[in-house]
């Protein structure tokens, strides 16, 4: 029985994990990812759910989110329009925002047919334990070459560019991507570890929690020097609400903060040693924190990939028209940039950006409001989307995705009313 829920507990995190870090296979075609397969099992789902309540109820949190990814595809279609583009990437935001919908959906349902509920403490074991795979098979594909061939056989995701950057990837894990979920993850583990009642009271749930925070700390960064962002914020979230620096200190705060100072002494033990007596991991560690050699060795902070974004990459409008409307241009390699605040503006303007910048002031409020407790979880949330365009154009999205199809009434896609 106990080796029967095992089972059932690694293949919904599997499920959780193609969701979460979508891949698509080298026997279908390329652009049917599993983000896509779980989208059109969670409108099934979704119809059988309608149909057993007898409504199809949308909310007016979901309603006001949907409108403002209408109004932004719509600003990017006029851009490309006037532009006379084709380059429809983010005008068709509508379209990328339902499929992540109805995926979220997908997993939710099995998750909720499996447990009976889904809240934000669920998502989050699940997501510690999918992000903790991720980074044990990252080291499983750069050491063992049966490891690699397998995935790489059944997995595409460019991971011939993965070696030819000599860069860690796990399935569907890889780059700044990964490096922003990952960062998401973290902030959501001291979320938890410091809201959450029964998880302070309960030793193996903290020690297995900060065993994925700092697996994820630390590999992750090989995978990804994004998910610094995430350790620091999530850090600086642990610090401010474990409650171990009031004036009155509870038993599970000195508890989890025992717990966390151990496991960090721990991880830092392990980590010096591997450093010493392995050369693949030795040169991983120092490309993972790079910019702390630098200033150790060196007194100056910085890495490669900063010094280039400063020097090549701040690339700005010349003219007023793409200023407010963008030129309909995208793709990195028209203006050689991969900073999101300048991809994006050039792409749709300044009316643009704003839109979808508040998009996601709104996801991050509403939700601090549904879930008050976690209201200093959800501000980071916002810091980082914004912290993340100084690198990369992405979104947060995925995990917001996740939330509108929580809530009180479990038979309808959202339960915010």
């Amino acid at each position: 029985m106990a080796l029967f829920r095992f089972f059932q507990f690694l293949l919904l995190a599997i499920l959780v994990s193609l969701y979460f870090f979508p891949v698509s296979f080298s026997f279908l075609p390329f652009s049917l990812n599993t983000k896509i397969m779980l989208a059109v099992v969670g409108m099934v789902f979704l119809a059988l759910d309608c149909i057993q309540v007898r409504s199809v109820n949308v909310s007016r949190a979901l309603l006001g989110a949907i409108c403002l990814t209408v109004l932004f595809s719509l600003i990017c279609f006029i851009s490309v329009d006037i532009n006379g583009t084709s380059d429809y990437s983010y005008a068709s935001y509508i379209s990328s925002f339902a499929v992540w919908l109805f995926a979220a959906y997908g997993a939710f349902a099995c998750l909720r047919m499996r447990h009976g509920y889904v809240d934000l403490k669920l998502i989050t074991f699940y997501l510690a334990a999918v992000c903790f795979g991720q980074c044990v098979v990252a080291l499983l594909i750069d050491n063992i070459p049966a490891v690699q061939v397998a995935v790489d056989s059944y997995i595409n995701q460019g991971q011939e560019f993965f070696e030819e950057v000599d860069r860690l990837y796990g399935i569907g894990a890889a780059l700044d991507t990964a490096g922003v979920r990952f960062s998401v993850v973290l902030i959501m583990i001291a979320g938890v570890l410091s809201r959450d009642p029964k998880v302070r009271k309960n030793p193996w749930l903290i020690i297995s929690l900060l065993i994925a925070f700092f697996t994820i700390a630390l590999i992750g960064n090989m995978i990804s020097r994004t998910t610094m962002v995430g350790v620091g914020m999530a850090t600086m979230y642990f610090v401010y609400a474990s409650g171990l620096f009031r004036i009155i200190v509870r038993y599970e705060s000195i508890n989890l903060g025992v717990w966390f100072g151990t496991l960090l002494l721990l991880a830092v033990f392990i980590a010096s040693y591997l450093y010493q007596t392995n050369e693949d991991f030795h040169d991983q560690i120092r490309f993972a924190f790079e910019g702390f050699f630098n200033w150790a060795e060196h007194g100056e902070w910085r890495t490669d990939s900063t010094d280039k974004l400063n020097r090549e990459m701040w690339v700005w409008p010349s003219d007023l028209q793409t200023w407010v409307i963008g030129s309909g241009l995208f793709d990195n390699w028209v203006y050689s940039s991969d900073i999101g605040y300048c991809r994006f503006i050039l792409y749709c303007g300044v009316i643009g950006f704003s839109v979808f910048a508040f998009f996601f002031v709104y996801n991050a409020v509403l939700f601090a409001y549904v879930y008050p407790a976690y209201r200093g979880m959800f501000a980071l949330f916002l810091m980082l989307s914004f912290v993340v365009w100084l690198k990369v154009a992405t979104d947060i999205f995925v995990i917001y995705a996740l939330l509108y199809c929580m809530g009180t009434n479990r038979k309808t896609i959202i339960a915010i009313s």
